[in-house]
Formats: C-alpha cells, sequence, structure tokens
C-alpha cells in the first residue's frame, strides 16, 4: 500500500492505495463519488473524465498514485450549495443529455475545452469532445450546452 494526500473537491484527503489501483476506483470505492463513471476502462468513452490540477483527465488511464499532490474536481465539486455550475446548467438548459451516464464526463472536459477557448467554433467544440462518446444524444444538444456556456462565461 502507498499513502497518498490530495486534495477533492476542495476537501483535503490522505489515503492508503495500492499502486496499481486507478484514479476512477479510488474516486468512487473509496471516497463515495459515484458521478465519476465507469464506462470502458480504456480510455475510449470519456465517461471517467475529472479534472486533475485544472485538466481533464480519463480517471481509467491515471494511477490513484499519481494524483498525490494535487487536486482533483469531480462533478460533484462544480455546484455551490443549489446553484449548478454555469456548464452543468447549460446542459440542463440545452437538453445535453438523456440517459446521463457520459454527461459527467462531458461536463468536465468542457469546462477544460472552455478554459482553453473561452468561444470555440462548433468544429473545436466537436473536435475538443472527441474523446467522450454519447450514444443517446447525436451530440447536437451537447454542442449547443457549449456554446451557452461559453456566452455565459464558462
Amino acid at each position: 500500500m502507498t499513502r497518498i494526500a490530495l486534495t477533492v473537491n476542495g476537501s483535503r484527503c490522505e489515503a492508503d492505495v495500492e499502486p496499481r489501483q486507478l484514479l476512477v476506483y479510488f474516486l468512487r470505492d473509496q471516497l463515495g463519488l459515484k458521478g465519476t463513471n465507469v464506462g470502458c476502462d480504456t480510455t475510449s468513452c470519456g465517461a471517467c473524465t475529472v479534472l486533475v490540477d485544472g485538466e481533464s483527465v480519463k480517471s481509467c488511464t491515471v494511477f490513484a498514485v499519481q494524483a498525490d499532490g494535487c487536486e482533483v474536481t469531480t462533478v460533484e465539486g462544480l455546484a455551490q450549495g443549489d446553484e449548478l455550475h454555469p456548464v452543468q446548467q447549460a446542459f440542463h438548459e440545452q437538453h445535453a443529455l438523456q440517459c446521463g451516464y457520459c454527461t459527467p464526463g462531458f461536463v468536465m472536459a468542457t469546462i477544460s475545452l472552455l478554459k482553453e477557448n473561452p468561444n470555440p467554433s462548433e468544429v473545436e467544440i466537436r473536435d475538443g469532445l472527441e474523446g467522450n462518446l454519447c450514444r443517446c444524444t447525436g451530440y447536437h444538444n451537447i454542442v449547443k450546452a457549449v456554446q451557452a456556456a461559453a456566452r455565459a462565461g464558462a
């Protein structure tokens, strides 16, 4: 076991982990943060996307020990009380979800995308989110949500 210390959603935490434990399982199983979903375990779907030091990362490809000393943000860490993060609000208002399984990953990837490019074109949005898959929506409303979040200054 290896002792790690990191900040998750603004709270400092320390834990013992196996060196081979993936960050997604650490978040879900040890910290109980179920918003980070396991979709494929191969980096193909993006359902497990979180922010590590502000950058979007597929947590199924990062070992928990690699996050030692980092700040990790999951979808649970975005809202301020009952007030949704502007990206979450845009996804809600634009109906950019159906089953919702992929939505946390898309929201986290969108936050990272808008940090890098606050006013992306439709092509840039589609390129920026190409690592996240949705089997329900057809992506049209997801693109609309990202555009709305950009207009809101997310």
